[in-house]
């Protein structure tokens, strides 16, 4: 009878473990409507800041409104990289719900229409082998986190990463 209850035990604790190990050891989700869709970390082309001739405008990052009924205002917003490099939304930028913007490099025009802000920073911002991209809200309280590495995080080795849908 003995026997039985500690293998009856050592089961239950195996199965508490398996269940711990299979949640995901990063799983924070934040309460936004406001994520990080996905980046092209690595610009197409050779790597180039110069204003005039370089592919910073190919470095972008994509933020989705993922509300069904909320207009968000990214006026106040921040995007940083790890080593703390980042760009705040100056201007009023409405995203409708469902609705997506392109934080380009380089320098360019904003346009709601092409749904595209840049930089107005020919640097790039998103390092090509691994980064952690960061969103702030206006008020300082992240609204959303993802971290990548060209290896593990870039299947098809095109330089642009996927995280929500």
């Amino acid at each position: 009878m003995r026997i039985r209850s500690v293998l009856a035990g050592t089961a239950a604790t195996t199965a508490t473990l398996i269940a711990v190990a299979a949640v995901p050891a990063h799983a924070t989700e934040y309460t936004s409507d406001l994520k990080l869709k996905g980046v092209q970390y690595d610009a197409p082309g050779r790597d180039s800041n110069s204003c005039t001739t370089g592919n910073t405008k190919n470095e972008y990052l994509t933020i989705k409104n993922y509300s069904r009924r909320t207009t968000v205002n990214l006026k106040g917003y921040t995007v940083k990289d790890a080593a703390g490099n980042g760009f705040t939304f100056r201007s009023n930028h409405y995203l409708e719900p469902g609705d997506y913007v392109n934080l380009r490099g380089g320098k360019g025009t904003d346009s709601d229409a092409q749904n595209v802000v840049y930089r107005q920073n020919c640097n790039f911002i998103w390092n090509n082998d691994k980064d952690t991209i960061y969103l702030y809200k206006p008020s300082g309280s992240r609204a959303d986190v993802h971290s990548y590495t060209k290896s593990g995080s870039d299947r098809d080795g095109n330089g642009y990463i996927t995280f929500h849908g």
